[in-house]
């Protein structure tokens, strides 16, 4: 970008600022015409040019209820309705009870101006009025209002950006019917569990069909959170489709091209952790490479060994172009299970030592459905309702056959 191309950026902004402030809705509500005429003469000298006025307290509440300003100019001395029960009655309204109210007032008393901020006053002016000090409060008072509508906007922008990614990372997840055709030629039970953060941490799993009684399964994620993390882990996961028909059934060959392609796909800086692995049930084994991954886990309860953990060394995929994966293997015999699983589930469980714990558990209380169901109450105590980042978990069980 050019150099001059930052300032005059700069300067647009500022001027929109102005104009946003000078376009504002101001109701100045005073029983006499002079200090109404008063009023407005100054603020439309000043600019602003959407001014309208108000000859006491019960036709100002009308004129906000037809249509909230962005700022009250109220007198407090007016017959009927003073300027008191003014603000009394918009602070009981939740609708108005942010709207500034600047009041004019020749009160002089610490207890009047003390009774004038209770009724719900925001600001005083002091009568006479004095231009400068006057336009002084109103820039001050609208400034921070435009402020906050733009940051309200803002956040409301966001969080409708977050509801249709969070919704399209929904979609993507394997349904189970797809995990139950996926593991039935294996002789195989695909249960999941994925739980998406508020603000979107980028967890992607996935499964491929393969010949014969074999399957893929990949799990990634993307790094940073929020929308672009869950779109970057979006194309990553295209990207896996993409290339599984001629490279499913080669681990660290997929991965390698796959990373090649996000190099050219993400920005410097992006990058996502990634294990892609083969379910060969005719081998009996887990055929697998990973870029800086959790490990994989297998627990063999008819061996009444401890859990093996796989190795996962490997450069994040997205970082250097050119980086080759290791294909490396567990053993995965009929009535063992399978864990692959996201950082934040080994963060949660305190290690490896805490999966493993955990897991065997499950498995010596007999495995299946009621095991995996366990596996995730405990994992929802761990991590609770709302972790700060995804968590997924993948439980894959050969059947004893």
């Amino acid at each position: 970008m050019p150099m001059t191309a930052v300032p005059i950026a700069a300067e647009a902004a500022e001027a929109e600022a102005r104009a946003a402030i000078l376009d504002c809705a101001i109701l100045v509500v005073d029983d006499t015409a002079f200090n109404r005429t008063l009023i407005g003469a100054i603020l439309e000298e000043a600019g602003f040019r959407n001014v309208a006025y108000a000859e006491g307290g019960r036709e100002a509440l009308e004129m906000i209820a037809a249509k909230l300003p962005d700022l009250l100019i109220l007198d407090i001395m007016m017959p009927g309705m003073d300027g008191f029960e003014v603000c009394r009655r918009l602070r009981a309204d939740p609708d108005k009870a942010d709207l500034p109210i600047l009041v004019q007032t020749a009160l002089s008393s610490g207890d009047d101006r003390n009774k004038a901020f209770a009724a719900g006053t925001t600001d005083l002016v002091s009568k006479p009025l004095d231009r400068t000090e006057l336009l002084a409060r109103v820039r001050i008072h609208l400034e921070s209002r435009v402020l906050i509508r733009r940051l309200r906007a803002y956040r409301a922008r966001v969080e409708g950006e977050l509801a249709i990614a969070r919704s399209m990372q929904e979609h993507l997840l394997p349904s189970p019917a797809l995990c139950a055709a996926l593991g039935e030629p294996a002789g195989a039970a695909l249960r999941a569990h994925t739980a998406i953060a508020p603000n979107l941490g980028g967890d992607l799993w996935g499964g491929v069909r393969l010949d014969g009684r074999r399957f893929g399964v990949f799990l990634l994620n993307m790094g940073g959170q929020g929308v672009s993390a869950a779109m970057n882990a979006f194309r990553l996961h295209t990207l896996v489709h993409e290339l599984a028909p001629d490279h499913g059934g080669d681990p660290a060959t997929l991965l390698a091209i796959l990373n090649d392609r996000a190099v050219e796909l993400l920005s410097d800086g992006q990058h996502a952790t990634v294990i892609y692995g083969v379910v060969d049930a005719a081998a009996g084994r887990f055929v697998y490479a990973a870029a800086d991954a959790a490990p994989p886990m297998v627990l063999d309860p008819a061996g009444g060994e401890a859990p093996v953990f796989g190795e996962t060394e490997g450069i994040p995929v997205g970082v250097s172009p050119g980086t080759r994966y290791e294909t490396r293997s567990l053993p995965l015999p009929p009535g063992a299970v399978l864990v692959l699983c996201s950082v934040a589930v080994l963060d949660a469980l305190e290690g490896e030592d805490g999966l493993g714990r955990i897991i065997g558990e499950a498995v010596a209380d007999g495995g299946g459905e009621t095991g995996f169901t366990a596996i995730v109450g405990f994992l929802t105590a761990a991590l609770g309702n709302a972790s700060g980042d995804d968590h997924t978990l993948l439980w894959i069980e050969r059947s004893d056959a």
